[in-house]
């Protein structure tokens, strides 16, 4: 299945941040330095994507390429406006995960798992698609025409959008539009399962915006309502459900939230200011700030029903926490995640970055460090394209 959190092998997030609270030199400072070179993005690209645009995660056992590695790599170059790997990852998804059916008049769902085979052999490994991962696909498309002035990535984008729309969106009995985590197997005897980590508002402002229509301005309101239904004491789960009118815990992971939740309170930091969910969303997920604020980490794992949270969370948790932090005005929390990032600037010794790691580093510190935003309307706002000129 779409599980792709993989125990984390190490605690190794790219080193973008700085060592303290920005003074007003010093975010002059990250201006200047988001024009220049992002060394961090070069060393993911180095790592982790092979001469032939594939993304791989060496902490799998079946050393797995996923679709959400091809579209986080696609949104990376993106910003860091690498129109040559850019092409380079979306040829491999194309050919590899979507078997050359990825054309605008002839669209396919990519595959989300591609990896080594029992028999050793290379090919996928689960045929499903992982809505969130087409999500980036299709918006790092949309944008990248945008941007770049292309219209075949839009006409991609465009298409992948619809394909989505119609197989990976269902309509919640008195609810509403709601995405599925993928096509095939999410909704079982009367369940639905639902991933709260798979909605960034940008995202989906973004469609709204580039496509003028389809459910994506219904799905942001909606998701905004099941992240705070599903946050009683302010933290989200990794999964959770529908069931006979309501949204329940989820029957396989129960309300834990982890690796996967994390990422909810990154999409909430990097919304927009001036978009009207941002504030709401940011404020139902606000436990994890509280926390915190109260025991100087942030924990690995919450138990969303009651906040109860045990152990230490990874490095890269600092990373996907930072933009949450800036936006909620929590100075203290920043600058604490700042110090925890600054110490990963030299490395560490005898441990292998980590892709998951890596990735919410490049999301996290490429936010606080300037390098992108997303205005109110989801556009990427890439510096290179802002401050830069």
């Amino acid at each position: 299945m779409m599980h792709r959190r993989i125990a984390f092998a190490g605690r190794i997030a790219c080193g973008l941040a700085l060592a303290a609270a920005a003074t007003g030199a010093q975010a002059a400072n990250m201006a200047t330095a988001a024009c220049g070179d992002w060394p961090s993005y070069r060393a993911f690209v180095a790592r982790f994507v092979q001469p032939d645009g594939r993304v791989i995660d060496y902490a799998t056992a079946v050393q797995q390429t996923t679709s959400e590695g091809q579209s986080y790599g696609m949104f990376f170059a993106l910003v860091a406006n690498d129109r040559a790997t850019f092409d380079r990852l979306l040829a491999w998804t194309r050919l590899n995960l979507a078997g050359g059916q990825f054309a605008a008049d002839n669209m396919k769902l990519p595959a989300w798992q591609w990896g080594k085979r029992a028999d050793g052999s290379w090919a996928v490994l689960d045929p499903n698609a992982a809505a969130d991962a087409d999500l980036w696909i299709a918006y790092d498309l949309l944008q990248a025409g945008r941007l770049w002035n292309a219209p075949d990535y839009t006409a991609l984008g465009t298409a992948l959008a619809a394909r989505i729309a119609k197989h990976e969106v269902t309509d919640l009995a008195g609810f509403g539009p709601m995405l599925l985590p993928g096509p095939q197997g999410f909704v079982v005897g009367g369940v639905t399962r639902l991933n709260p980590s798979y909605l960034p508002l940008p995202l989906l402002r973004g469609l709204a915006h580039e496509l003028r229509g389809g459910p994506w301005t219904a799905l942001a309101q909606n998701s905004l309502k099941m992240v705070a239904a599903t946050a009683p004491r302010g933290f989200s789960p990794d999964w959770a459900a529908w069931h006979q009118g309501q949204f329940v815990v989820d029957p396989k992971t129960g309300d834990l939230g982890s690796y996967d939740a994390i990422r909810v309170y990154l999409w909430a930091g990097l919304a927009a200011p001036a978009d009207p969910l941002t504030r709401p969303w940011l404020d139902a997920v606000r436990g994890m700030s509280v926390r915190v604020a109260q025991t100087g980490v942030p924990p690995e794992k919450v138990a969303a029903a009651s906040g109860t949270g045990t152990g230490e969370g990874p490095l890269s948790y600092w990373a996907a926490l930072a933009p949450y932090f800036a936006a909620l005005g929590d100075t203290r929390s920043l600058a604490l995640a700042r110090t925890h990032l600054a110490a990963l600037d030299d490395g560490m010794p005898g441990r292998e970055p980590v892709y998951y790691d890596r990735v919410l580093g490049l999301f996290g510190t490429g936010a606080i460090d300037g390098r992108y935003r997303f205005d109110a309307d989801g556009q990427l706002i890439p510096s290179w394209r802002g401050a830069c000129e």
